[in-house]
């Protein structure tokens, strides 16, 4: 399969911002700023690297941000007067809008628009003028290798260290936790629900990341945002709560009300009883899809088991961790939250009474572990929903000179690596095929 880059405008790189260091560390615009005083312009190859194994992704943000920021200001000082009036009026059109000013918010646009292109016509774009290598979002490095070089006059773009360590390191550690899950999972789907147990800001690079990683779904819109594609979800328990805790009738009412794309995934731990909670809800769907009585063990249910409006797809097992279901025979800390025990008995009680088809989505602390021992006790879940512990693990990358005017130079401990896997990144290299 040949891969391709994304179009550098997916990201909605903050150009302004970035150009003018408001998200550098102060040590790296002093860097680019003392070589550009003394007019010293050495051609440099810096190379990133990860501190341990990985999922690499957030390639090609960086790229993205290299291909808008590489370059400098022919006038600093106006720039920088510029960016500073950008800033205010930022903060104005801010307040305005929650006021809802659009007079105001229509002025101050119109004003600072102006003032970008000035700014725009002020920069001087050096893109061409650096050469880039590095691997695909979505493949696998070692620790040490390198995953990225650039090679070109850092007074180009040294500044934008900060930035583009970040955005690979946050993107890379996210999609290796999703790796990593996805591969303990064996096939089965996993769901992507951290976007609660972190900044919104970050909902976009980490629904990316774990779409690269192989996450089935994920949770939000702006998850979904750079992969195109749309968020996913079950019925949350504050629905039941609104229901005055009867999770059949919340059910019935997410059914009513739901597009009939959307799979029913219905929650069913808000009694602390998943199997029993889990056969009511079917009798309630029946009962109102058929207008018939409904008997246990009598009636077959599958006519509202299934993809669709009208029907179950699935049940979500969300025992909290310290808790046993009742369904469960108290043993040790091994038989609290979603235990391979509670899936089991559930299991063998659907498929009784004809539920064979009605998936198990379990979730409430899911790591890589956790689900490798599910697999191993082949327990039988069809969906794993994995949440905060997928922000948990932490990938750090570095990036170093290593070569200067064509000659090693690098601090003790790190040299050149070997580079072969990395692809050169051509000038429009989002609408290149290798």
């Amino acid at each position: 399969m040949r891969k391709k880059r994304l179009d550098p405008k997916v990201f909605k790189v903050p150009i302004d911002r970035i150009r003018n260091d408001y998200y550098s560390d102060i040590y790296f615009s002093r860097y680019v700023e003392v070589l550009k005083k003394d007019n010293r312009h050495p051609r440099v190859l810096y190379q990133f690297f990860p501190r341990k194994d990985c999922t690499v992704v957030g390639i090609d943000e960086a790229l993205a941000i290299l291909r808008f920021a590489t370059g400098y200001y022919k006038d600093e000082e106006k720039a920088k007067q510029i960016f500073q009036e950008i800033l205010s009026l930022d903060k104005a059109i801010q307040a305005a809008s929650v006021d809802m000013r659009t007079d105001i918010v229509l002025k101050y646009t119109e004003r600072k628009w102006d003032l970008r292109i000035k700014l725009n016509q002020l920069w001087v774009d050096k893109w061409d003028e650096i050469e880039v290598k590095a691997l695909y979002d979505g493949d696998e490095a070692r620790e040490w290798e390198p995953i990225m070089t650039i090679e070109g006059d850092p007074t180009y773009f040294g500044y934008l260290e900060t930035i583009l360590l970040g955005v690979i390191a946050r993107a890379t550690s996210t999609a290796t936790a999703v790796k990593n899950v996805v591969k303990a999972a064996n096939g089965k789907p996993v769901l992507y629900f951290s976007a609660r147990f972190d900044h919104y800001w970050v909902q976009a690079t980490d629904g990316y990341a774990a779409l690269c990683a192989g996450a089935f779904g994920v949770s939000t819109d702006a998850n979904a945002d750079y992969w195109g594609a749309q968020s996913m979800g079950t019925m949350p328990h504050a629905l039941i709560a609104a229901y005055n805790g009867s999770t059949e009738e919340a059910a019935v009412a997410f059914d009513k009300h739901m597009p009939e794309n959307v799979n029913r995934i219905i929650l069913v731990d808000w009694d602390n009883d998943v199997i029993g909670t889990t056969l009511r809800v079917v009798k309630s769907f029946y009962e109102k899809q058929t207008g018939k009585n409904f008997v246990l063990g009598v009636t077959d249910p599958s006519p509202i088991i299934g993809v669709g409006k009208g029907r179950i797809w699935g049940v979500r097992f969300d025992t909290s961790g310290n808790l046993r279901d009742i369904s469960v025979v108290p043993r040790d800390e091994s038989s609290l939250g979603v235990c391979p025990e509670l899936v089991w008995r559930a299991r063998q009680e659907f498929d009784k009474v004809g539920l064979k088809d009605l998936k198990i989505v379990v979730s409430g602390g899911f790591d890589a572990d956790k689900i490798s021992l599910f697999e191993k006790l082949r327990v039988p879940v069809d969906v794993y929903a994995v949440g905060s512990k997928l922000l948990r693990h932490k990938v750090d990358i570095t990036a170093d000179i290593v070569e200067v005017d064509g000659k090693p130079c690098a601090k003790v401990g790190r040299i050149k690596q070997d580079t072969s896997r990395l692809e050169r990144v051509f000038k429009r290299y989002w609408e290149e095929e290798v």
